[in-house]
């Protein structure tokens, strides 16, 4: 017992003293966490440069971009077919993507070998090959007659404009095959295929087996955004976002890009942890100076590293007691299939000295040791390099994300990985102590490349035919000029059906005098009133215009609550609490003593009979005060200001908003003579000749006209360019068959257009993995501000899905894009609709005063128009479009409804005024 335990501490102390002095002499090859955090910046800064379209060209990391858009998100079906080209032995694979209970797939594969003759002979017959190897694998399918998609795994460098393109930069491993370097692999295989003329078959994708490998394990993760190859040969490929690949057009979504990872150091970044048998090896390899990284860390060459170190160290007289063997010196015959055996815990040391042996060598117990830790201390090495690279890629998806923690997988093969007995767990242990704050999930590739190729084709299947379809719904929202021009003819006819007394009991558009009779002037003067009622919230302003040679508006105001009961309660309570507010209002200012000029902007439906007259037409906007629907609004607040007593007023005007609009706007620029409003609800207005108002006495002057075109359309007139989504939106709206243009183009409508357009895709399962959830079914959850945020430029995807994942909808970055879509054409086509509408106006105007050209502005306001990113834009370049003989100019207005009501009144007083001279 006693003499066991000695032989047994008597081990331990050789082996201690054996791996101390190992680690010595390989010192350089041991790095602290302090190393490989330095190594993994440099790394992030070459990530960057490879990406960058100036700096690529010198980059040693050519961040290959390789048009896979995206990972599978689980509704993938199909028959496909997979191509797998990339050594000695071609495979081919017939993969079923199925959806009966879960998503299954079933593969069936074939390989085919490729002689050394082909290998090295002309690309022709490389690819002749290939298609008559097809053609029998689909002959034995007993699949000839079908035109399957296809996905080809060809794993030599390659680069990319589009997914089924790949034009070869250089052969390796061992491939001379002439006349394809520089060509389009696809292009030369369809060739092959046409020539022999006995099938079809459509190649969708080229990829490589880096990419093949994050799309076989997507298929089973969705996280999975990561694919590393760690065999033979090693690279890395993970999902960049769009915006920041310079070496492709677009910003929208993410593609998947090739590093190349085995370049990294090629331009000397890496030299101070290089040793002396790095140097060695490279001299030695048939790429000198190339490939640096790959050289350290790959299957390819960790067995001559290895041997290289043993003959050094024989050479000192550290092991074999100097003695060095012909076969030791022979490159080669330590591979890295010994490393994996000598490594095992169990049966190493037996191991290695089996494997020492047949390189006629007779080791003792302690060279044992050594050379089990050499081996130890190399591919130790290599995994802490990867993991240090590894951990470059995983900071960007970090930050990419804009995330405090990532979880996020990495989609892994190749045979070091696999075989060698501690790699994977040196790797994952490096990995998270260089990245703590990511959690890494790491995913063993089961079935290769091949079926990766079948899986990005699939996935390029169900985008291209969601695109399709996406494509032909939102077509009905992409509106021609020709369909632009007759909404703008229409509009005209209706506005001509409003202004005549024949047609303007049945006309829409109603076309309702104002009796505003001009614009400023500029030599309105004086101190004004505004009320300004249209919500749950009232104001009362005091403006102060000053006329002369630097013109003034200074104004005051106040705001106040309407409360329920009081907006559903009697028309004298409702009046009587205006007036109380003005009463408040007065005394705050100190002016209850003087009697004002006021203008009263109330924003309801109302009837005019005088510019101080309006009669309620309907109440909206949840306002259900009794005995004001058909009377004059006026009337009724004098009555309340005469029951109070405590002060008198001069009511001058009744306004609406888009009135106000236009006079704010005219105050500052001459020129301006229409009103648009285009927020939550839409209309215009605008100074039409009286003798084209068949409504009111008189043809001398002019008149503004609120056109109340919210209405285009409730005679059906717009029937053929509103959608289903239209029609279930004016369904389920408070006013069924109403208001229909303006459901077209207003803010309170686009959101829940969007809406309904969303829950439709979802269904036919091209969103949200056809998942709708019960925020989605909330009718007016998708606020129009949504849109205005998710259209904005300068908003990355990643932004859009946090919007989207704030209103429940847990999305991916594809349905991002598509409702980054949905939106885009929604309000586009808001913006032409509203646009076609004024090209109707201005021209009218034109045609009025018999014009070639027109030169006029338009006052506009509304939370649409001044916060959504594009509208604007869109509208005025519709105008242009439509009505080329006018030059209109658009002015944004302060403060329509306020600052507007006091001037409509200043210029009602200055008209009193000039009629009392006369």
């Amino acid at each position: 017992m006693i003499a066991a335990q000695l032989l047994a501490y008597y081990f331990t102390e050789l082996k201690d003293d054996q791996v101390k002095k190992i680690d010595k002499y390989l010192y350089s090859m041991r790095f602290s966490d302090e190393t490989l955090l330095d190594i993994t910046q440099q790394f992030r800064r070459e990530l960057t440069k490879g990406l960058g379209r100036d700096t690529n060209a010198t980059a040693a990391l050519k961040m290959l971009p390789t048009f896979v858009r995206s990972i599978p998100d689980g509704s993938e079906k199909g028959d496909f077919i997979a191509l797998d080209l990339g050594g000695s032995n071609f495979r081919i694979l017939r993969v079923k993507v199925s959806h009966e209970k879960k998503q299954t797939v079933q593969m069936e594969s074939q390989i085919y070998e490729t002689p050394e003759d082909i290998i090295h002979g002309s690309g022709t017959r490389l690819f002749d090959h290939v298609a008559e190897c097809l053609g029998d694998f689909m002959e034995k399918q007993k699949i000839k007659d079908k035109k399957l998609p296809v996905g080809f795994t060809f794993s030599f460098p390659c680069r990319q404009s589009k997914l089924d393109e790949g034009i070869l930069v250089t052969w390796t491993k061992r491939f001379k095959a002439n006349g394809v370097e520089g060509m389009d692999v696809v292009q030369l295989l369809n060739k092959a295929i046409k020539k022999r003329g006995d099938y079809d078959a459509d190649i969708m994708a080229v990829v490589n087996d880096t990419v093949g490998t994050m799309m076989t394990c997507g298929f089973d993760d969705q996280r999975c955004e990561v694919g590393i190859i760690i065999g033979t040969g090693t690279n890395a490929c993970y999902m960049e976002e769009m915006h920041n690949i310079d070496l492709v057009e677009g910003d929208e979504g993410r593609m998947c890009v090739n590093t190349e990872w085995g370049a990294f150091g090629d331009d000397g970044r890496l030299e101070d942890i290089r040793t002396e048998f790095d140097r060695e090896i490279d001299r030695g390899s048939i790429n000198p100076g190339q490939q640096l990284f790959e050289k350290m860390v790959s299957g390819m060459y960790l067995g001559e590293l290895v041997r290289l170190i043993l003959v050094k160290m024989a050479r000192d007289g550290m092991i074999f007691e100097g003695r060095i063997t012909p076969e030791l010196l022979t490159k080669g015959r330590f591979e890295t299939k010994h490393i994996s055996a000598i490594e095992k815990s169990k049966e190493g040391l037996s191991k290695t000295r089996e494997i020492l042996c047949k390189l006629g060598l007779e080791p003792t117990t302690e060279d044992c040791i050594a050379v089990q830790h050499v081996c130890t201390v190399v591919s130790f090495r290599s995994a802490n390099l990867v993991a240090a690279t590894l951990a470059g890629i995983l900071l960007r998806l970090k930050e990419n994300k804009g995330v405090t923690r990532l979880r996020t997988t990495v989609g892994i093969d190749g045979s070091l990985y696999k075989m060698h007995p501690q790699y994977a767990r040196r790797l994952h242990k490096a990995v998270r102590r260089l990245v703590p704050d990511i959690d890494v999930r790491f995913l063993l590739s089961e079935s290769g490349s091949g079926k990766g190729a079948a899986m990005v084709t699939a996935v390029a299947y169900r985008l291209a035919e969601h695109s399709r379809e996406i494509a032909e719904t939102l077509s009905e929202f992409r509106l021609t000029i020709e369909q632009l021009l007759e909404v703008k003819k229409r509009m005209r006819e209706e506005m001509q059906n409003g202004l005549s007394k024949t047609t303007q009991d049945s006309a829409t558009v109603k076309m309702l005098p104002t009796f505003v009779k001009s614009t400023p002037d500029g030599t309105e003067n004086g101190d004004f009133l505004a009320l300004d009622l249209g919500g749950t919230n009232f104001r009362v302003l005091l403006v102060k215009i000053r006329s002369g040679k630097k013109r003034t508006v200074e104004m005051h105001n106040k705001i106040y609550a309407i409360p329920l009961e009081v907006m559903q309660g009697t028309g004298e309570e409702l009046f009587d609490h205006i007036v109380q507010c003005i009463s408040d209002f007065l005394d705050y200012m100190g002016m209850k003593n003087t009697r004002l000029p006021l203008g009263f902007t109330f924003s309801f439906p109302c009837r005019q009979t005088s510019l101080d007259a309006g009669i309620l037409v309907t109440w909206t906007k949840g306002f259900k005060a009794t005995d004001c629907e058909g009377e004059n609004i006026v009337g009724l607040l004098r009555e309340a200001i005469k029951r109070r007593e405590e002060f008198d007023l001069d009511v001058v005007a009744i306004v609406n908003d888009t009135v106000g609009t236009m006079m704010t706007c005219a105050y500052e620029e001459s020129t301006c003579e229409i009103g648009l409003i285009a927020g939550t609800g839409s209309n215009a207005c605008y100074m039409e000749e009286m003798r084209n108002i068949e409504m009111i006495e008189g043809d001398v002057g002019q008149m503004c006209i609120n056109m109340e075109w919210g209405a285009f359309g409730d005679n059906g007139c717009l029937d053929d360019i509103r959608t289903e989504y239209d029609r279930i939106v004016d369904d389920f709206s408070l006013n069924p068959g109403k208001q229909r243009y303006e459901k077209m183009c207003s803010g309170m409508y686009l959101g829940e257009i969007v809406r309904n357009i969303l829950i439709d895709m979802t269904k036919r399962g091209f969103l949200f993995r056809g998942q709708i959830s019960e925020t989605l079914k909330t009718r007016g959850i998708f606020e129009t501000k949504f849109l205005s945020q998710i259209e904005s430029d300068r908003l990355a995807l990643l932004q859009v899905r946090s919007i989207l994942q704030h209103l429940g909808l847990d999305s991916t970055c594809d349905d991002s894009i598509i409702v980054k879509e949905v939106c885009g054409a929604v309000s586009r086509r808001a913006a032409e609709l509203c646009g076609a509408g004024m090209a109707a106006v201005v021209d009218k105007i034109r045609e009025n005063r018999r014009l070639d050209h027109l030169n006029i502005a338009v006052g506009v306001d509304g939370t649409l128009y001044k916060l959504h990113p594009h509208f604007s834009k869109i509208m005025h370049q519709t105008v242009k479009d439509l009505a080329p003989q006018c030059n209109v100019k658009f002015l944004l207005s302060e403060d329509g409804s306020g600052k507007g009501a006091a001037l409509i009144s200043a210029v009602g007083c200055r008209m009193r005024q000039e009629l009392n001279n006369k």
